[in-house]
């Protein structure tokens, strides 16, 4: 891979939402406590909830409702769906320094997009609650395509609408599916740390092309990783 300029943002920049653009756990949490006090259980904190946000809604359910077969939380899903529907947008915010970010890439003539694991209707519901139905060049949801993160296909496919070779892209995200979809799709990544992790995540071994602490350091060109 021939590596860009010095200082130089990649042709296109392509991003996980939950946990990476959007702090969207207040809401997650909000959805959880809702289902736990109709069940007549008591409210559970945020830190406990926080680390499962970017793993997807069966994973906050077995944080939300641990004691409760598989089988049966498998069945609450669409209800969490519903839920977390009524109360999307409502209680989180896009990360400190994202919007920085995304002006900075924009002002450079950058167009930007989301791929999420997130299904697209949700995903297009907050948009313009964020104020970037009219920026956000493409918008690929978890149920877009015939297969969703960690296989490649979302990531291409959103490099392919927005006009732009893959290894021209870079990608950022908060979970190991992300770089895992980026390298298969021969896109260099970034690890958000500022994301969701389980204790026992370890996004050094993710083997990201760079780890980066605060999105906002993103507003400076040298902060990517090389493209073609």
């Amino acid at each position: 891979m021939s590596a860009t300029p010095a200082a130089a943002f990649p042709q296109a920049a392509l991003f996980d939402l939950d946990g990476t653009l959007l702090d969207s756990a207040p809401d997650m949490l909000a959805t959880a406590n809702a289902m736990r006090a109709a069940r007549g259980r008591g409210p559970m904190p945020l830190e406990a909830l926080r680390p499962h946000v970017s793993k997807g809604a069966r994973a906050m359910l077995g944080a939300a409702f641990a004691d409760v077969d598989a089988g049966e939380r498998e069945t609450w899903v669409p209800e969490f769906l519903d839920t977390y529907e009524r109360e999307l947008g409502l209680h989180g915010a896009p990360f400190p320094g994202v919007e920085a970010m995304l002006a900075a890439l924009e002002a450079a003539g950058r167009p930007w997009g989301i791929v999420t694991n997130k299904p697209e209707y949700l995903a297009r519901k907050l948009m313009p609650l964020l104020g970037w139905d009219t920026r956000c060049a493409v918008l690929i949801g978890g149920d877009t395509l015939a297969a969703r993160k960690p296989d490649p296909l979302p990531l291409t496919v959103a490099a392919q609408r927005i006009g732009v070779e893959p290894g021209a892209c870079a990608y950022v995200g908060d979970d190991e599916r992300d770089i895992l979809a980026a390298r298969a799709a021969g896109m260099p990544s970034v690890v958000a740390l500022w994301g969701y992790r389980l204790e026992m995540d370890d996004p050094i071994a993710w083997q990201g092309d760079v780890l980066v602490d605060d999105p906002a350091a993103l507003a400076a060109a040298d902060a990517w990783p090389a493209t073609r």
